[in-house]
Parts: structure tokens; C-alpha cells; sequence
């Protein structure tokens, strides 16, 4: 087998995880990974000041101590963290290694870059590369390995594939190593982090990165260095599975992967198994990542305290409206306040302004204009923050090119520029929904939804994704008679008119669900107050519902 760890699973994730990672036990392969559909707006941004920027400077920083400790261990190191200039990251990491003395073979991996290839307005355009690049680079001998935008599991699965000869059609295998990559990409996700049972993690306190210990048929087993926190089991590592993703087949440009056909194991202390997962042919498209520009937004946040907290609101808006007009303002009247209250916190409420705007002088004149009324307005009257400036707006929107039009070049530590054919077998396959378990109705009681379900959610573009499972087995028919999509709109009644996709995973004891629309257009243009759906799942646990008393 080979081990593969992790040292990131974001732009700005635990500096010293590569450290950590290179020093805490054996590794084959580091990876990282630094781009997500944000990263590359804000990457795109960094290029727009400086044409020489536009990679994950973190990485570089990170490499000051872990680039000789890499070497004298043997480590390879492959990354996404060149996003939009994965040379001038290769560049800049041999000038490193000239300053500290090593000899270091660096190669990357180029074509996701589609800007000017017929996509309009975009600041950033780049399509999800596979793995067969990184392969190319690995073969040539390189230690470490820079890419722009592939997809995430790819940082896995191209080691894999050097190490074992895999070759294009050894689909499950692929497909095994997708799974497993998956995974690990959000680091300590599957560790421990963000996980709904969390109170019951002897040490949540600082999480291990994770492992990937692949075999030659792509299996594998996820685990992470002994003696570090947080835990590997069935359920933190599904956690991650249903993490942002839609339906039964998971779409790659390599393979399409069956998330219906995975087993999970405790295979012992902190090893989950991994294995039966099968794959089959890619599409024929590649989806590209497109960022544009889309004017400014600012906010700024009212505190309410005491009586009269409607009242008070609609004072609020009524002056700020007048004073810098309501195209574009949005409000979200927060009730945190309670009666009676023993804390001036809990007797005060929050309301949120947010405006949207292509002005950016009006942007900024309306945080301004907050401040003005400050003798002004409602009694008790504060800000929680000074008056900022606006940020650009940056919307995100996936679009599709044929897979034979993407020009992937992996270029070598010589120099040498070898292109990467497309893929030449396709699939089309369809999902059919699994048939759904008779479910007998007993005795119920009223208990939060979270008491018997776990969940985990976050977001795609404008999209939510929202994965929940049951550890029962026993439980897994009643959950799929409670949440339908007509159930879970009562439940969140935010998504009460959105269009809801519903993927049943039985192999998993679980249901993901996409609620398209939610987050508008995506993160950095969203004026709600969970623009990521990173807290969805727990909302959704914390709702009451009738839950047979045999499960309870």
C-alpha cells in the first residue's frame, strides 16, 4: 500500500499541519489542498493587483521548514496550491530550495487555465483536472508536485496510480482512490472536526490530519498518526463522504465513482476500511470553475436591547433607507433577545443590514450612514463594528467543455512539456432510485431530530448540500419515511421554495439532499447568515419531530 496524508483542506487551514504531518509518522505522499470555489475569486483577485501572484503564498511559508524535512524523509509532496499560477509556485519553490541548499525536483501541472478560451466576463476560469498529469510528474521523478484546479480526491489518486501502474480503465480502482481522496481532502473532517457527535471525542481539542493507506485495487483504509487527537470512525469518515456531493455517482474526469457501492469497516483504533466501491467511465464534459465580478457588498449590525424590539427595528430600516435608499439593502432580524433577561446580552437582539451594490462609493457611504444615527435613532442604540469598506462581490457559476478540449501539459523537472491526453471512453449512466424499506409506525416521543441523526452540510455555489445518516441500522426506514423533501421544507422552512433533489444511500444508512437556490449566488455574494450551509445540518438536528421510542 501506499500512505498518503493530508496537511490542508483550505486556504488558511493549521499552518503547522505540514510539520506535524511530516514529523508525527511514515508517510509515502503529503498532500494539501488550498482551493475551493471562494479560494479561487480571492486568488483571482491577488492576479488582478500582481500577475506574478495568484497561488496559496501559505504554502510557500509552510515549506520554509517542511521542504528539507520532506526530503530527509522520503516524502513526496503533491498540491493544488499553484491555483491560478502553478508555475510561478514551481518557480518560486526551486528558489526556495536554492536558498536553503536542497536539491529538489519540482514539476507542475498546467491546461485547467480556460480564460479567453470563449467563457464571457469571467475574473477566473478553470476546469476540474484529473489525475493523469500528477501521474506523469510522479513517473519523472519529481518530489514535489504543484497543480492549479484539479479536483480534490486527484491529489490522491495520482499518486495511486504512479505507485501502482494503474492504468485509464482500471476503473474501480480509480474509483476506490476517488472515495479514499474524498475523504481526506477537507482534512480534519474526517478526523473529528465539524462532527455532529463531537461531545462524544475523547479529545476534540486538536484533531490529527488524516491517512489514506491505498492498496494496489483501491481500497483502503483511513487513519492518522498515532498519538494525535481527535478519532477515525465509520461515522466521522461518512461524515466526510456525504460532504458536498449530490447523487449515488460522483462525477470526476477521470472516473465516475458509485458512492452507493462503498463499505465502510472499523478495521481496528482510528483504521476505517474503505472498499467495494466501484467506478465507471467519466462524462464527456469537465465542469470549470467560473468566477465574475458582480459590484460590492457591505454590512454592518444593529444591537436591539430590551422592549420594544420590532419597533425598534423598523425605525432602524426606515433610516437607513431613507438615507441611502433600499435598492439592494437586504435586513435579517436575528430574535437572540430574551424576556426578563439576567444579561444585557440576553436581552438584546440583532438586526443585520447588508447592501449589494455596483456603486462602490455607495457601498461605503452606507456603513457610514449606520454610524450617522447613532444619537439619532432607537433607544440603547449600537453597532457591533466601526464602518468599513465594501468587498467586491464575486459570483460563482459551473460551466461544461468537452472533455477533448482541455490542453492538460504536465510539465517535468527538466522542463519538458508532455501533454496529457483527454479521455477517450465515456459513460451516461443513470442513477434508479433504491427501493425504500417497509416502515412500521409505534410509540413516539418528541425528542430534537439530532438526538438519533447526525449531519453534515456545506455549500456548492448557490447551492446546499445536506448529508444526514442514522448509526442504527434499525432506524435507517423510519429515517426514510420522516425526511422527504416535503418533510424537510417544513423542517427549514428557509428552503420552503426551493426545488430539493433527494439521494437516498443505503449502503451508508443515508440520504443526501441538494437544495438548489438557497445560497443565491454563492458565498461572496450572499447576504444570508449561513452563506456557506455550514451550520444547515445542525439547524435540521436541532428541530423536533416525533422519533419512534425503540430508536430513543
Amino acid at each position: 500500500m501506499i500512505r498518503i496524508g493530508n496537511a490542508s483542506g483550505f486556504y488558511g487551514d493549521r499552518f503547522d499541519a505540514v510539520t506535524e504531518m511530516l514529523t508525527g509518522g511514515e508517510l509515502d505522499v503529503l498532500t494539501g489542498d488550498y482551493l475551493a470555489e471562494l479560494t479561487m475569486l480571492i486568488l483571482g483577485r491577488d492576479r488582478m493587483k500582481d500577475p506574478d501572484r495568484g497561488y496559496a503564498r501559505t504554502f510557500l511559508r509552510q515549506l520554509e521548514d517542511g521542504l528539507a524535512l520532506a526530503l530527509d524523509r522520503g516524502v513526496r509532496i503533491v498540491t493544488n496550491a499553484g491555483g491560478l499560477n502553478p508555475a510561478g509556485l514551481a518557480a518560486a519553490i526551486r528558489e526556495l530550495a536554492a536558498r536553503q541548499g536542497l536539491d529538489v525536483r519540482v514539476s507542475h501541472v498546467e491546461g485547467d487555465d480556460l480564460l479567453g478560451r470563449g467563457i464571457d466576463g469571467a475574473l477566473t476560469a478553470n476546469a476540474y483536472l484529473g489525475c493523469w498529469g500528477i501521474v506523469e510528474c510522479l513517473n519523472a521523478g519529481a518530489d514535489v508536485v504543484v497543480t492549479g484546479r484539479v479536483t480534490d480526491a486527484s491529489l490522491v489518486v495520482g499518486p495511486a496510480a504512479a505507485h501502482f501502474g494503474w492504468r485509464r480503465d482500471d476503473l474501480d480502482a480509480l474509483a476506490g482512490a476517488t472515495v479514499a481522496g474524498h475523504v481526506v481532502e477537507c482534512g480534519t473532517q474526517a478526523t473529528g472536526g465539524n462532527y455532529a457527535f463531537f461531545t462524544e471525542l475523547a479529545d476534540p481539542v486538536h484533531p490529527g490530519f488524516p491517512i489514506a493507506e491505498v492498496a494496489a485495487d483501491g481500497s483502503a483504509v483511513i487513519t492518522k498518526h498515532a498519538g494525535t487527537g481527535g478519532a477515525v470512525t465509520v461515522d466521522t469518515v461518512k461524515a466526510q463522504l456525504l460532504y458536498e456531493i449530490a447523487g449515488p455517482r460522483y462525477l470526476g474526469p477521470d472516473v465516475t465513482s458509485r458512492f452507493d457501492t462503498v463499505t465502510l469497516i472499523q478495521d481496528g483504533p482510528d483504521r476505517v476500511g474503505i472498499s467495494g466501491v466501484r467506478g465507471e467511465s467519466p462524462p464527456d464534459t469537465v465542469k470549470v470553475c467560473v468566477n465574475t465580478l458582480d459590484g460590492f457588498r457591505n454590512a454592518m449590525t444593529f444591537v436591539l436591547c430590551g422592549l420594544d424590539i420590532d419597533e425598534k427595528a423598523a425605525l432602524a430600516r426606515r433610516q437607513l433607507t431613507d438615507a441611502v435608499g433600499g435598492d439592494g439593502l437586504h435586513w435579517t432580524l436575528a430574535r437572540t433577545d430574551h424576556p426578563d433577561a439576567d444579561t444585557e446580552e440576553a436581552a438584546s437582539a440583532l438586526l443585520h443590514a447588508t447592501i449589494r451594490t455596483t456603486d462602490a462609493k455607495r457601498a461605503k457611504a452606507f456603513s457610514r450612514a449606520a454610524v450617522e444615527l447613532a444619537l439619532a435613532s432607537y433607544p440603547g442604540f449600537t453597532l457591533t463594528s466601526p464602518p468599513g469598506d465594501p468587498s467586491p462581490v464575486g459570483v460563482y457559476r459551473p460551466e461544461y467543455v468537452p472533455q477533448r478540449d482541455i490542453e492538460q501539459v504536465a510539465v517535468l523537472p527538466d522542463g519538458e512539456r508532455r501533454p496529457i491526453a483527454p479521455p477517450t471512453a465515456f459513460g451516461t449512466g443513470t442513477d434508479d432510485p433504491p427501493a425504500e424499506p417497509a416502515y412500521t409506525p409505534g410509540p413516539t416521543r418528541r425528542a430534537p431530530l439530532g438526538t438519533v441523526v447526525a449531519a453534515r452540510s456545506g455549500d456548492k455555489g448557490g447551492d446546499a448540500n445536506l448529508g444526514v445518516w442514522v448509526r442504527d441500522p434499525a432506524a435507517y426506514p423510519w429515517l426514510l419515511h420522516e425526511l422527504t423533501t416535503d418533510r424537510l421544507r417544513d423542517l427549514l422552512p428557509e428552503a420552503r421554495d426551493r426545488t430539493i433533489d433527494r439521494h437516498p444511500l443505503p449502503n451508508l444508512g443515508a440520504i443526501n439532499f441538494v437544495l438548489h437556490g438557497l445560497l443565491g449566488q454563492g458565498v461572496a455574494a450572499s447576504t444570508r447568515f449561513d452563506p456557506q450551509a455550514k451550520a444547515l445540518g445542525e439547524w435540521l438536528r436541532s428541530r423536533h419531530v416525533d422519533i419512534p421510542e425503540a430508536l430513543l
